[in-house]
C-alpha cells in the first residue's frame, strides 16, 4: 500500500508538499523525502513526534540516538511508517534543525494501492515557497507549571541583584 501525506510548514503562509511513499518505508526514508522536497540539505538533526488530533507532541522518533543510554530511543531508521501511522492515528509532527525549529504538521491523507508504473517516493504536489528562515515559535508556559503559579512573588526582581551579597571579584 501507498501512504499519501500532506506536509505543512507551521506558518501563516500556505507552504506544503504532498508526498506518496510506501507504507513499509522507514521514517528515515520519509525524512529524506521531506528535506529534499522542501529544499533542505538534510544535514541537520530532525525528529518525528507522534501526534493526536489536537497536534499535541507525543513520543519522539529521532534521526540519531543522542540519549545517555538510560532510556530506550526510537530511531527513524528502525521504525517504519506502518508502525506508527494508520487511519486511527494519521498525524505526526516533524521538526528539522533544532536550532531553527522548522516545524511541519504531517497528516496521512489517503492510503492507496501500489501502482507499479509509479516510482516511490513521489512528490505529487508542491505549494508555496520556503521562507528564508524558520517562522518564529511562541512557547507558552503551562499555567499549572510548578515554576509559575500566576503570581510573580517567587521571582527575583533584577533590580535586587545588588542585594545578593556577591563579591564581584570573587575569583
Amino acid at each position: 500500500m501507498i501512504y499519501r501525506f500532506r506536509i505543512i510548514l507551521d506558518t501563516e503562509e500556505d507552504v506544503f508538499r504532498d508526498i506518496e511513499i510506501e507504507q513499509n518505508a522507514t521514517l528515515e526514508d520519509f525524512h529524506n523525502v521531506i528535506t529534499q522536497s522542501f529544499g533542505f540539505d538534510g544535514t541537520e538533526i530532525a525528529s518525528f513526534y507522534v501526534s493526536d488530533e489536537q497536534w499535541n507532541q507525543g513520543e519522539e522518533i529521532s534521526l540519531f540516538d543522542m540519549s545517555d543510554g538510560s532510556q530506550a530511543v526510537r530511531l527513524m531508521n528502525e521504525t517504519t511508517l506502518i508502525d506508527i501511522v494508520h487511519e486511527a492515528k494519521p498525524r505526526l509532527i516533524y521538526i528539522y534543525d533544532f536550532l531553527s525549529m522548522w516545524t511541519f504538521l504531517v497528516e496521512l491523507a489517503e492510503i492507496a494501492e501500489y501502482d507499479s508504473a509509479m516510482e516511490y517516493p513521489n512528490t505529487m504536489f508542491v505549494h508555496g515557497q520556503l521562507p528564508d528562515q524558520a517562522p518564529d515559535k511562541e512557547f507558552k508556559a503551562d499555567e499549572s507549571d510548578d515554576f509559575h503559579d500566576g503570581d510573580e512573588e517567587g521571582f527575583m526582581d533584577l533590580d535586587e541583584y545588588d542585594d545578593l551579597g556577591f563579591d564581584e571579584n570573587w575569583n
